[in-house]
């Protein structure tokens, strides 16, 4: 069977692979699966074709007899806890997250705010290709309502951290859904908030929606000129979380990552969840303070999913997707922002000084262009050719693509993007030479 759902549900560009007609059947699907009954709640970033799918999505649920509560322009977690606080049987969030501005998708979650598990995607995958779509009656039709909810997400989430500091924070919320809610949940507690890109603008003007360290310049230059604490940053729909520390320098992933992990474990205790992507430095920094890490398949339903079943109180990807399990199993840019002011007051350090505590390994990562009719393909052949180009692999893992583990400590993993037509491809070594050389290799692998 034909597949619809990448590693955070379903994306396209607009009216190309990802058409109005897609929208509907999948809302239709939705509604059958739920036995024609029950509550949707429906959130969405601002792109420019999100109130055309809104109305789709609306119209598909209806007619296949579910209500629907609108949630308005909000944050991907927003719909989670709505879904979970308003006693809802799923949730839709409309959002292509960090794809620019002409891509758009849908999530689905569950009753808890957790995001479907890859069982319950291929429920959905079955009812849309099979085409078992049910109706109702016009008098079983329900209705719809608009519900705002954004202020109890920031008081609830607001109640689970203790920042005494009153922190100078600029914060780029790339004209997405954050803008919404970071800026004054900083506000909220005590800090000095500079904002950047934070009104609501779907064709993301600003910069691009993915929060990595070339699209955030612009906020390196105003923590820096501000004299700021800290510089914090999120994507089109607010499940991300990036920083800029005080001299104005983008913290790697991996690092923040692995500082958040022996956060958490200090904090909470129990186990920490990652990714098969992630850096050695988490596992060394969850290691030295007391606790172990779990991988899994890359994407935050994959860490969600292995977080509720190990009971872990965090999990998150190098990308700055963290959930925070103390609170809830949505991926959560907004609470992930301020966990680290916390963290850093806690510490009584600066970021860069946190930042300095943990070890460097040099990692590099490439893209290469790949449809995604072609990656079953490709990575077959890779899969196969792989022990031929690369000497002294110690381990394989096929977890999620292909990860290969050498004697000097070194790893190289290559796998589909589950969001984007691309093989993805990942080294870490402890030099430079080392890791570059790695994806030097793969790339030629996969011309």
């Amino acid at each position: 069977m034909p597949k619809l759902f990448g590693t955070s549900g379903v994306r396209g560009i607009i009216n190309e692979d990802f058409t109005p007609e897609t929208v509907l059947r999948l809302a239709r699907a939705l509604a059958t699966s739920l036995e024609n009954s029950g509550t949707i709640v429906i959130g969405k970033d601002p792109r420019t074709s999100s109130d055309l799918i809104e109305d789709i999505i609306t119209s598909g649920l209806l007619a296949g007899g579910c209500s629907v509560k609108k949630l308005g322009v909000v944050p991907t977690p927003v719909v989670g806890f709505a879904a979970r606080n308003l006693g809802a049987d799923a949730g839709i969030m409309i959002t292509a997250s960090h794809n620019p501005p002409e891509y758009n998708g849908v999530k689905f979650f569950d009753s808890s705010g957790m995001a479907y598990t890859p069982d319950k995607e291929s429920e959905i995958e079955e009812i849309y290709f099979e085409e078992r779509f049910e109706s109702v009656e016009w008098s079983e039709i329900k209705d719809v309502s608009s519900t705002t909810i954004l202020r109890e997400y920031m008081q609830d989430i607001s109640k689970v951290v203790d920042v005494d500091k009153k922190f100078k924070v600029v914060v780029d919320c790339a004209n997405g859904a954050a803008s919404q809610v970071t800026p004054y949940l900083l506000e909220g507690l005590g800090c000095e908030v500079i904002t950047l890109n934070s009104q609501l603008d779907g064709t993301f003007p600003g910069r691009p929606p993915e929060p990595v360290k070339e699209n955030l310049q612009e906020l390196c230059k105003i923590v820096k000129s501000t004299a700021a604490d800290i510089g914090l940053a999120h994507d089109g729909d607010g499940d991300r979380i990036a920083a800029a520390d005080e001299n104005g320098h983008v913290v790697e992933g991996d690092k923040l990552l692995a500082l958040a992990s022996a956060y958490a474990v200090q904090k909470f205790g129990g186990k920490i969840v990652t990714t098969i992507d992630a850096s050695k430095v988490v596992d060394e920094q969850v290691i030295e303070a007391g606790s172990e890490v779990v991988r899994t398949k890359v994407g935050d339903v994959s860490v969600a999913q292995e977080m509720e079943s190990q009971e872990a109180n965090f999990g998150g990807e190098p990308s700055g997707t963290w959930i925070c399990g103390d609170v809830h199993l949505c991926p959560d840019g907004p609470l992930a922002g301020i966990r680290i002011l916390e963290m850093i007051d806690d510490s009584g350090k600066t970021l860069s000084e946190l930042v300095d505590g943990v070890s460097s390994y040099p990692v590099r990562r490439a893209k290469i262009d790949c449809p995604n009719k072609e990656k079953e393909k490709v990575m077959q052949s890779v899969e196969e050719q792989a022990p031929q180009v690369f000497g002294d692999i110690v381990e394989k893992l096929t977890l999620d693509g292909l990860r290969l583990e050498f004697e000097d400590g070194a790893w190289l993993l290559v796998r589909p993007s589950g969001t984007e037509p691309y093989i993805r491809v990942t080294a870490e070594a402890d030099d430079e030479d080392r890791a570059k050389s790695l994806v030097g290799e793969a790339k030629q692998l996969l011309q």
